[in-house]
C-alpha cells in the first residue's frame, strides 16, 4: 500500500489570542484520495485546540487518548501532553502510529511526536506536515512585519501560500480559534 501523505497544519498564538487551522488534502502515492478532511478539533469543552497530520486513523486514537488524559489531568495540557507522549513512545500498540498533533490552548502551543517529544515552539508558531516549512516560514515573516494581522488572518494566510507550493497541501483551510 501506498505511503499517505497529508497535510499542514499550522499554529499561532498572537495578542493573546490562538489559532490552529489546517488544510484539507490527504494524497496516496500521486493521487489526492480526499480533499476535505478535518484536521482541526476543539477539546475539553471548547478550551483546547488539537491538529493533526500524519495517518487519520492513528490521529483520531491519539486525539482520543489525548482527551482522556486532559480529563484524567483536569485540563493540565502540558501535563497531558507529556504522559501521551510518555505512553506512545513504551506502549507496544501506540508505538507504531504515525501522526504527529499541534495542541494548544488560550496561553501554550505544544507539538507531540511519537519520538516521546513535547516541544514548545519559538514565536509561539507551531507547524506540521509536508507543508509545514513553507507555513511557519510565512508565518514567521508575517508575525514580525505585519502584527496587524490577527492570528486566524496569519494561519489563514501561512496555509494559503504552503498550498500554493507543496504539491500535499490544498485551499480547503479549516481554522479554529480561541
Amino acid at each position: 500500500m501506498e505511503k499517505i501523505h497529508s497535510t499542514t497544519v499550522l499554529g499561532i498564538i498572537h495578542n493573546g489570542k490562538v489559532a490552529l487551522g489546517a488544510d484539507g488534502q490527504a494524497t496516496m502515492g500521486n493521487t489526492i484520495a480526499k480533499s476535505n478532511v478535518r484536521k482541526v478539533r476543539k477539546l475539553f469543552g471548547g478550551k483546547i485546540l488539537a491538529g493533526f497530520a500524519g495517518s487519520t486513523a492513528d490521529a483520531f486514537t491519539l486525539i482520543d487518548r489525548f482527551e482522556e488524559k486532559l480529563n484524567a489531568f483536569g485540563g493540565n495540557m502540558k501535563r497531558a501532553a507529556i504522559e501521551l507522549a510518555k505512553d506512545w513512545r513504551t506502549d507496544r500498540y501506540l508505538r507504531k502510529l504515525e501522526a504527529m498533533l499541534i495542541v494548544a490552548n488560550s496561553e501554550e502551543m505544544l507539538v507531540i511526536s511519537g519520538t516521546g517529544d513535547v516541544l514548545e515552539p519559538d514565536n509561539q508558531i507551531a507547524s506540521i506536515g509536508s507543508g509545514s516549512m513553507y507555513a511557519q516560514s510565512a508565518a514567521l515573516a508575517m508575525k514580525k512585519h505585519a502584527s496587524n494581522l490577527s492570528a486566524e488572518e496569519m494561519v489563514k494566510e501561512g496555509l494559503t501560500i504552503a498550498a500554493d507550493i507543496c504539491i500535499y497541501t490544498n485551499h480547503n483551510i479549516i481554522i479554529e480559534t480561541l
